[in-house]
């Protein structure tokens, strides 16, 4: 591959990044880094950098995971709170992008419609909108760094007379910046991490705030602050944070691990530790047990036991119930109990996609992604120069991308030495006739189920008694 020189107007690049998150910005800095005399650049649709970070602007928005295995391998995270606010893993991004020189690659308001492969020219051409203009940009090789959240429509609520709510109706994708919620009494409808972060941040203003889950999640309350902080203090800065972070990527994935090997164990562990910061008038059972196993679903983190401490305080309730119905002023459960409610809020999930919904064609033929496997959970089944980043779901989301990004420049690399244009991943119709599909997130969460359609799959393949992914 050549390089091009990165001016403003320039648009053949040898790879295009799509996304300027966290996925990006780590992909950006490991083709810097790993394939020198490479030209890149990253196409990011909003006017910011961030992704998700940049996104999401709700009370109290936070990690639900820790920021040391969060954080990018290459430039640590440095503060002794492991559970990050919003703001501040979004500073910690820029000042990353900005430290390694990747700001300057990254074109913003560049929203990338479609992506066509060329076997002619063994390039990938991208019909992009920029500031509503249509252009166009050539690839050699193109990283959908997108995630795989639809940024501009979130999940449709399916609410029994969610229309009859007089009240103001808010979806946290979508939060107004100028809502006054004091001393209002608010309505969440969710039981995810996002339902987790919002009840305590909005009781400390609201006169009332009530969670109604149709199933409960596991909530685990953590320490905001680091067990080993003093170390700090008798190590290099290097050497610390490097600790820190082995020592959460260990404790992280034998928890995981635990939970998977012995889950009726970690459920009881669970439900005692909830049992201990719950008010005596709220129970375990039902608002605490839920029908499925530890990491079946993610884990809900509570910093501080924050969530806890906003019911024990009284200015929240949860309540465990259907939806009959919502009224002008509120919400009916099933048993017959109305909620009032001046704000309800629908924190339902959230509505997934790929490839940040442009549409992939190759030769002009479109590629029903959907119905195609995600060879190594990396490449795309037929799908030739373009990768996929999708991170973990039972670690930190930035080790699987990173993973990922190494991968790719190892790759890049190869393909460079040994003077090949394309790499294609391919299914043999004898492979193809022995395999498995396997969900790409491997979640119960109803989001993610009702997304099933739209993401690729992950083949499983059978060898005597094992199974393995491919």
């Amino acid at each position: 591959m050549n390089g091009h020189a990165n001016g403003h107007a320039e648009t053949r690049y040898d790879v295009v990044i799509i996304g300027a998150g966290v996925s990006g910005i780590n992909a950006g800095f490991r083709i810097q880094d790993q394939c020198p005399g490479f030209s890149y650049t990253i196409l990011e649709a909003r006017d910011d950098l961030g992704g998700t970070w940049d996104l999401f602007r709700y009370p109290g928005i936070r990690s639900d995971s820790d920021l040391f295995t969060f954080g990018f391998q290459f430039n640590p995270w440095n503060l002794d709170k492991p559970i990050g606010e919003g703001h501040l893993i979004k500073n910690y991004v820029r000042e990353t992008a900005e430290k390694f020189g990747i700001d300057k690659h990254i074109k913003y308001h560049h929203r990338v419609v479609s992506a066509d492969w060329s076997s002619n020219d063994s390039t990938w051409s991208l019909q992009v909108e920029r500031d509503g203009t249509p252009t166009t940009y050539t690839a050699r090789f193109v990283i959908f760094a997108s995630g795989y959240y639809n940024y501009e429509k979130p999940l449709e609520a399916v609410i029994p007379g969610l229309d009859n709510f007089q009240g103001q109706l808010i979806h946290p994708q979508f939060w107004p910046e100028d809502l006054d919620y004091a001393n209002k009494k608010i309505v969440i409808i969710g039981s995810g991490a996002t339902a987790i972060t919002l009840l305590p941040n909005l009781a400390e203003k609201a006169e009332r705030v009530t969670m109604i889950q149709r199933s409960p999640s596991y909530i685990l309350s953590l320490p905001n602050r680091t067990s080993s902080w003093f170390l700090k203090y008798f190590m290099p800065t290097t050497a610390y944070l490097r600790l820190q972070r082995f020592i959460w990527l260990l404790s992280s994935r034998f928890f995981f691990l635990f939970c998977q090997r012995f889950p009726s164990i970690a459920r009881w562990i669970l439900n005692r530790r909830a049992g201990r910061e719950l008010p005596k008038h709220i129970p375990v059972n039902p608002h605490f047990t839920p029908r499925y196993n530890p990491w079946d679903q993610r884990l809900c983190v509570s910093p501080d036991g924050d969530f806890y401490e906003s019911l024990r305080r009284g200015k929240a309730d949860v309540r465990t119930d259907t939806i009959k119905t919502v009224t002008k002023k509120g919400v009916t459960l099933s048993s017959g109990e109305t909620v009032d409610a001046d704000i309800l809020i629908t924190a339902t999930g959230l509505k997934l996609q790929i490839a940040g919904g442009a549409t992939l064609s190759v030769d002009g033929e479109k590629v029903d992604i959907g119905h195609r496997y995600l060879w190594n959970g990396v490449m795309l089944q037929d799908l030739p120069n373009a990768s996929f980043i999708i991170g973990y779901t039972n670690a930190s989301w930035t080790l699987g991308s990173d993973a990922t990004a190494q991968f790719i420049t190892r790759l890049l690399n190869s393909m460079k030495t040994r003077k090949l244009i394309a790499a294609t991943p391919t299914m043999t119709p004898e492979l193809e006739a022995t395999i498995q599909r396997r969900p790409l997130l491997n979640l119960t969460s109803t989001y993610i189920n009702v997304a099933d359609r739209v993401l690729p799959s992950l083949p499983i393949v059978a060898h005597g008694n094992r199974v393995t992914t491919t």
